[in-house]
């Protein structure tokens, strides 16, 4: 400990431990006693208390539930874990109804058992429970004590205790743990209802996956399948989840995971069939009445159990140890009569169906959850009828003026990813014929959204289609349709829309069009008299006087991507684009614009000097340098776009950010030129002098004088007399560094009771 740090806290404990003082906040005592636990961590716990006594009257000061609040007594229970005794942990876990405390007690429990089954250093630990440490002992006492209670928060706290268990030690004892307690674990089976279902199915999967347990030899796949069949559809849909993510599980128990994540989706399917037999989706799976009649008692229960099904078949899919084969075919049908019923549009075949339907019509979360189902369903393919079924569907929520803006935006989502699953001719890469088909019938569609009263559909509108394009947009038929639409007209319009984020979205869109050499060019309202001009006027009009930050990034983000793409209304006068974007960027108050210019200033060094190259810090070689000749003109050509005078604006940003950005680029400038002779400047030049002291005035403050017209030989014996180095590794530091240390925070909590003189205490 530091000596400032240990003069301070013998004077802090005394005023924590005195009933009279006022109490400092719990943030600062949180910080103490996280400061305190990383220090016994460290291994100096005995040392800290042989220096500072009085910190054995401050442990037992916050162990007075009434006089802090759970979450600082949860702090200090983790403290004092070499301290504690166990019956304090009993207590709280007994006791306390705050979940901190039960949690910190928890862990603490946990921590202190795994230390008593060390055992001595001449060899490990007993296998045999009976000749376990009586510490251990009275753990595992406490823990079974805890499972036969019929209060529920007992028996939760002690799932919750075994779980953290499982999950973290993986020496043989665990084993014997488990195959003592898990007839009391299975015994919680025979209660209705099942107590703590959640908690047990965490503690059962924490022990199906930790690799100190046997779990053929434990009867864990016994208990995994008993506990399927006894808990609820929604409680057992999570541990079905969780088996059939397992690595190394039994195909039976795999096959009854899968029939019961299913069921809710059967159901479905069977309510709608329009004829007897099953409903396909699985041979061995039917519809049970458990399951059909969570479905239908009530709309907040239906609701809950299908958008959890979807959920958790959505992260299923892309597991490399999914069920095989995969039902498809069934999964999209079953998707697509959920979207129908939701709107109303479903065929129910049974009074069963027809009260589903009445449940889920006009449900957006159940509408939202089969969107984002049917799209991550587009990963595999599909029997044709089945596809089309689909982007009728889709088509049917994007043309209906009942569906909700996030509605919109999901179904738009879906339906990209579908176009991008469409199967493509041999030898051709655009769009099959039956794509095209549907994109026309889109495209009136999208026309409609640009031009929605609400601001959110016309932003997902934007979004999709600059998806569209940025894929398909040089496909020839989908360059015709685009162009015979009004879609690029009405986004060129929406570049003044009254929504900062249309506006945003419109620019990105555009600049995408304009890439891809679909845009229409802009009309110039503020010009009546001329016919058109440019998007790259327009886009520098909106950087310059938009009053939103969300447009001006997005056209820092469109014109550095057109520089790196040698966009036509660059390539004409490169230097003059960079340098009308460097200056108007350079004074924008937004932060990100100004670092997005660093961006588009890195591409345009890149493209003068190349890239950086990746050098390996143990090679001989150093990295490669540029030729002279080449050389000069490029810094000649960096000089001219001012360049070098926004960088050094930027190394003083007030911004962190921004300024770690220009201190990477000048880096990577002083590299690519450390070699060169022929550009040397001496360091008592004059104009080096000059440009220095301007520099030292801007990090002072004042940026008032620029640097006027440089020369590269004086720019490069600037950058070789600053501590690049040194700048960036303390920009890399947190800018609170100084304020979190230690001492600091003594001083704080020392200065709200008076103790230190008023100019001693370091707010922060």
């Amino acid at each position: 400990m530091d000596p400032e740090c240990s003069q301070l806290l013998p004077a802090l404990c005394a005023v924590l431990a005195d009933p009279r003082q006022p109490m400092v906040d719990d943030t600062c005592l949180e910080k103490l006693l996280d400061w305190f636990k990383t220090i016994t961590e460290a291994g100096s716990s005995l040392l800290l208390l042989q220096e500072n006594p009085c910190l054995v009257e401050l442990l037992c000061h916050v162990l007075k539930p009434q006089d802090l609040s759970s979450r600082v007594l949860s702090f200090s229970l983790r403290l004092t874990g070499v301290f504690a005794a166990q019956e304090d942990c009993f207590q709280y876990l007994q006791g306390d109804s705050s979940l901190f405390v039960a949690s910190a007690a928890g862990q603490l429990l946990v921590h202190i058992l795994s230390l008593s089954m060390r055992g001595p250093a001449e060899g490990p630990p007993s296998l045999q429970a009976d000749d376990w440490p009586p510490c251990a002992q009275k753990i595992v006492g406490h823990i079974e004590e805890s499972l036969r209670s019929t209060a529920t928060p007992q028996i939760t706290q002690a799932l919750n205790v075994l779980t953290t268990t499982f999950s973290h030690c993986h020496d043989p004892w665990t084993q014997v743990l488990w195959v003592q307690l898990h007839p009391l674990v299975a015994a919680l089976l025979q209660k209705d209802p099942v107590p703590a279902a959640h908690s047990l199915v965490d503690l059962l999967l924490s022990v199906a996956r930790s690799p100190g347990l046997s779990s053929s030899s434990c009867g864990l796949w016994e208990t995994l399948a008993q506990t399927l069949s006894h808990l609820s559809p929604t409680q057992a849909g999570l541990l079905a989840l969780g088996i059939l993510k397992l690595q190394d599980c039994p195909q039976a128990l795999r096959a009854q995971a899968f029939a019961v994540l299913l069921q809710p989706l059967a159901c479905v399917l069977q309510a709608t069939a329009q004829g007897p037999g099953p409903s396909g989706l699985l041979d061995s799976t039917a519809a049970d009445s458990v399951t059909a009649d969570m479905l239908l008692p009530s709309k907040a229960a239906c609701v809950g159990l299908l958008c959890q099904t979807l959920a958790h078949l959505e992260l299923l899919l892309p597991l490399p140890q999914r069920p095989c084969p995969w039902p498809q075919a069934p999964l999209l049908g079953a998707a697509v009569t959920l979207l129908q019923l939701c709107r109303g549009s479903g065929s129910p075949a049974s009074d069963a169906g027809r009260q589903l339907c009445a449940l889920l019509l006009g449900c957006v979360r159940v509408q939202r959850a089969a969107l984002d189902f049917l799209g991550t369903l587009s990963q595999e393919t599909g029997p044709p009828e089945l596809v089309t079924q689909v982007f009728a569907v889709l088509l049917e929520y994007l043309r209906s003026p009942d569906s909700s803006p996030t509605v919109l935006k999901k179904a738009f989502q879906a339906t990209f990813r579908w176009l991008l699953s469409s199967p493509r001719t041999p030898g051709c890469s655009d769009l099959d014929s039956h794509t095209l088909l549907f994109l026309r019938e889109l495209l009136p569609v999208l026309q409609k959204r640009l031009c929605s009263p609400c601001w959110e559909v016309r932003d997902s509108g934007l979004e999709f289609l600059t998806q569209m394009t940025r894929r398909w947009g040089g496909q020839a038929g989908f360059r015709h349709a685009l162009l015979a639409s009004e879609v690029p007209r009405l986004t060129e319009q929406l570049l003044r829309d009254p929504e900062s984020y249309v506006r945003a979205s419109a620019v990105t869109a555009m600049g995408q069009l304009s890439s891809q050499g679909l845009c229409v060019p802009p009309a110039g309202p503020e010009h009546p008299g001329s016919q058109q001009k440019s998007l790259l006027g327009e886009l520098l009009h909106i950087l310059s006087t938009d009053s939103e930050g969300f447009p001006r990034r997005a056209v820092m983000q469109v014109f550095t991507q057109w520089l790196r793409d040698s966009h036509a209304d660059v390539v004409g006068d490169t230097e003059q684009f960079v340098a009308g974007v460097l200056q108007v960027a350079g004074q924008d108050l937004d932060w990100e614009v100004r670092a997005q210019g660093l961006e588009l200033a890195l591409v345009f060094l890149e493209q003068m000097l190349g890239p950086p190259r990746s050098h390996c810090p143990y090679a001989v070689t150093p990295p490669v340098a540029a030729p002279a000749g080449p050389l000069t003109q490029a810094l000649q050509s960096l000089c001219r776009v001012r360049l070098f005078e926004f960088a050094f604006r930027a190394l003083f940003d007030c911004d962190r950010p921004v300024a770690q950005k220009s201190c990477d680029l000048l880096l990577l400038l002083r590299a690519k030129t450390a070699s060169s002779s022929s550009l040397q400047e001496p360091r008592s030049s004059p104009d080096v002098a000059s440009v220095e002291a301007a520099l030292q005035r801007w990090r002072a403050g004042d940026q008032a004088q620029p640097l006027g017209d440089l020369e590269p030989e004086v720019v490069l014996a600037v950058l070789r007399s600053m501590d690049l180095e040194g700048l960036r590794g303390a920009l890399a530091e947190s800018s609170d560094h100084v304020e979190k240390s230690p001492q600091s925070l003594l001083q704080d909590m020392l200065a709200t009771v008076g103790i230190l003189g008023e100019n001693e205490a370091d707010c922060y």
